[in-house]
């Protein structure tokens, strides 16, 4: 748009914004420094010219207020859980308390240089120290390893320890089983690693069974990952008979701990004899996701699988913490430094803030707020698995689908109640899936007023079919053409001639 049309709001203030591309005119400027007083060189006899960038075409030419406004226009487009409910199952969108934020801006702890050297950095290693028994406490565990960046980083991790592990013994072994109600990543974190990918299909009631792991285990299995939860939101009830099948054979138990804000502090991983888990800070423990990121994917181990840890691990000797390098059976480094430090203080904050009371709470009304959005749904829904659920409740489209309404549609017309779509046709073992997850911090207001959006969706389905087909219709933009757009990106903007 051109003129005083590109400021119009679609809906009130809000306003449409073009590409910081198309905005400014030539020699607009968006600083003013004094005169330089030192004598000006040309970058040319400073610098290589091969090493020059020469001019850009068409890089724009805007004020400071031109900046600002632009890219807090754009802002204003996002969704994120501090502006309402983020029912994405499996990933756990919950709110960071401020506590948080206040405990990362102190300046020792933001201030710090990653290379400090011990001496200088007690209290972040003291943290860090701490966090990491905290961990090791909440998961059942003997050690945990911080360094991870995220929850698949944190899977390849601990896959990579059960591979020098089993090295170690003189043969890494070639296949690793996954349930098919797994994250995606899991068998992506087996491929890296050279495995071949064994998979087991979930029984009749969602989980695996002892039998089908049974069937497939063998002395060239590395190790089961299982998801537990699962993605389908159920508890994986055969888990530690699973465990003593896998370690009857040699093989070792990864748990993918992407969901374990439905269990901290009712049950821990270890007790049902898993070796490895990795704990997403950005999901359990509060650490906001995306753009307020990054994540974290800490991996706990059992002591045998200790020596391989990442290093550095941080150690205390009397009342003093180091980090140690000295590691001869490491993995080695798996990024820079020791850990996403800022991460672990939110972490730290969050635990330290709710105890172990807490804590249980937190996944006790994470469960009940996922069973209560299940009963009310059911049966205006179709629920595959009519059974208690953990921390997230899977329904499908069936019902829906008689009046050729999809769950793609459902979810376009959730954004005109005002709420952010749940995570829809996964996991792929149910057709039209929509996974709602609650987590504990919405209250039973907001789960209400989700429940009428739904329901009133499915009197729509019935009746006026052709609305919901349509939606959505109340954003800045109505639907988009998905198909063309995975097809023909547009990944890199081009000047107008």
């Amino acid at each position: 748009m051109n003129g005083p049309e590109r400021t119009v709001g679609t809906q009130g203030l809000v306003f449409n914004e073009p590409l910081i591309f198309e905005q400014g005119s030539p020699g607009r400027v968006g600083y003013s420094l004094p005169p330089c007083d030192v004598p000006e060189k040309p970058p040319e006899t400073l610098i290589p010219p091969h090493l020059l960038r020469g001019p850009i075409p068409g890089l724009p030419e805007v004020s400071e207020v031109d900046v600002v406004r632009h890219y807090t226009r754009i802002s204003q487009w996002n969704f994120g859980i501090d502006l309402g409910f983020y029912p994405l199952g499996s990933c756990t969108m919950k709110y960071n308390p401020r506590v948080n934020e206040d405990m990362v801006r102190l300046p020792g702890f933001a201030k710090a240089h990653p290379y400090l050297p011990d001496a200088l950095a007690q209290g972040a290693l003291e943290l860090l120290w701490e966090l990491e028994r905290y961990l090791a406490e909440i998961s059942g565990l003997d050690r945990v390893s911080l360094h991870p960046s995220a929850g698949a980083h944190g899977e390849l991790t601990g896959v990579m320890m059960i591979r020098a592990y089993h090295q170690s013994k003189g043969n890494p072994r070639r296949k690793i089983i996954i349930p098919e109600s797994a994250h995606g990543t899991n068998p992506a974190s087996s491929a890296l690693c050279g495995y071949q990918v064994v998979p087991v299909k979930s029984g009749p009631r969602g989980v695996v069974e002892p039998e089908a792991v049974a069937a497939v285990m063998d002395d060239q299995v590395a190790a089961v990952m299982i998801t537990n939860p699962n993605t389908l939101g159920l508890f994986e009830e055969h888990i530690a008979e699973i465990a003593a099948i896998v370690h009857a054979k040699g093989g070792q138990v990864y748990c993918d701990g992407a969901n374990l804000n439905a269990i901290m502090g009712v049950t821990r991983p270890g007790d049902w004899g898993v070796d490895v888990i990795q704990i997403n800070l950005h999901k359990t423990f509060s650490q906001p996701h995306g753009g307020g990121g990054p994540g974290a994917g800490p991996v706990a181990v059992r002591k045998h699988l200790a020596p391989f840890m990442p290093v550095p691990t941080v150690e205390k000797t009397g009342d003093s913490y180091a980090l140690d390098f000295d590691r001869p059976k490491s993995i080695g480094k798996v990024r820079s430094f020791a850990t996403s430090f800022g991460v672990m203080v939110r972490a730290y904050a969050y635990i330290r803030s709710l105890g172990a009371a807490g804590l249980t709470q937190v996944a006790e009304t994470a469960v009940l707020n996922a069973n209560y959005i299940m009963h009310q749904l059911k049966g205006v829904y179709h629920l595959p698995y009519d059974r208690p659920c953990m921390h997230e409740c899977v329904f499908s489209d069936a019902i829906q689908l008689r009046h050729d309404v999809k769950t793609l549609d459902i979810a376009k017309r959730l954004m005109d109640y005002g709420f952010h779509p749940p995570t829809i046709y996964f996991p792929l073992i149910v057709s039209g899936a929509l996974m709602i997850e609650p987590t504990e911090t919405e209250s039973k207001e907001t789960l209400d007023q989700f429940i009428a959006a739904m329901r009133e969706i499915a009197r729509e389905a019935r009746e006026e079919p052709e609305v919901v087909r349509a939606a959505p219709h109340t954003p800045r933009v109505s639907r988009m053409d998905e198909t063309r757009a995975a097809r023909q990106p547009i990944l890199r903007w081009k000047p107008a001639h």
